[in-house]
């Protein structure tokens, strides 16, 4: 199952424009379509919630530098068929820094979430993302949901068709909050939502646009 939701990052834009001190630049910017020289890197420098303690979550630069890839080990919700209630809804909210290479800065133009659901009839999940980055207080969120009976792979996508670029030469940690809820409804099943990799193709990936400074 594959949804596009085209609201969250353009939302997450506007916020930016209005909160960082920093000129948007249009994707069709001639520099959009270059990369830089060195090296790019990125690290999970916080992570909380249900759905990633300490050690489960972790995050991967591109090697060709086009954005960056989060594992998350065990992010799980379930609800019915014995479930603990406090598995019906799992979160969690990573900081990730960036480092890039002196005269460059980046936006994220896209993230792709891929997950797997178990729902038998009658139940219903939700996936609810938020973005904002370190010292702004804005912030915005989108859900997607999904009923039983599904047993599959779930994607959505959230696209940012205008583009607002990281201060240059600042470093700010971009927080990204994941929010994974189960209602067992009428179902007599154990249902489950999960984003755990070990589930198979499993994982969020974010992608850039760099222009120069």
């Amino acid at each position: 199952m594959i949804k596009t939701r085209p609201a969250v990052l353009a939302v997450l834009s506007t916020v930016l424009a209005l909160s960082l001190s920093t000129p948007a630049r249009a994707a069709g910017d001639a520099a959009v379509a270059a990369v830089p020289e060195g090296t790019v890197t990125a690290e999970v420098i916080a992570a909380n919630g249900s759905g990633c303690a300490p050690g489960t979550a972790t995050v991967t630069a591109n090697a060709d530098k086009t954005g960056f890839r989060i594992r998350y080990y065990d992010f799980v919700a379930e609800a019915g068929g014995g479930a603990d209630l406090t598995d019906r809804r799992k979160n969690c909210q990573l900081g990730v820094l960036v480092n890039i290479p002196a005269g460059w800065t980046f936006a994220v133009a896209e993230a792709d979430y891929r997950g797997r659901a178990r729902l038998y009839s009658g139940a219903t999940a939700l996936q609810r993302t938020n973005y904002y980055w370190q010292g702004s207080s804005d912030n915005s969120s989108t859900d997607e949901t999904f009923a039983g009976p599904l047993n599959s792979y779930w994607e959505t996508s959230d696209v940012a068709p205008v583009l607002v670029y990281r201060p240059c030469a600042e470093q700010r940690v971009l927080n990204i909050n994941t929010e994974l809820r189960v209602d067992s409804g009428t179902s007599t099943g154990k249902n489950s939502m999960s984003m755990r990799s070990s589930e198979g193709d499993v994982d969020t990936l974010f992608n850039f646009s760099w222009v120069r400074c």
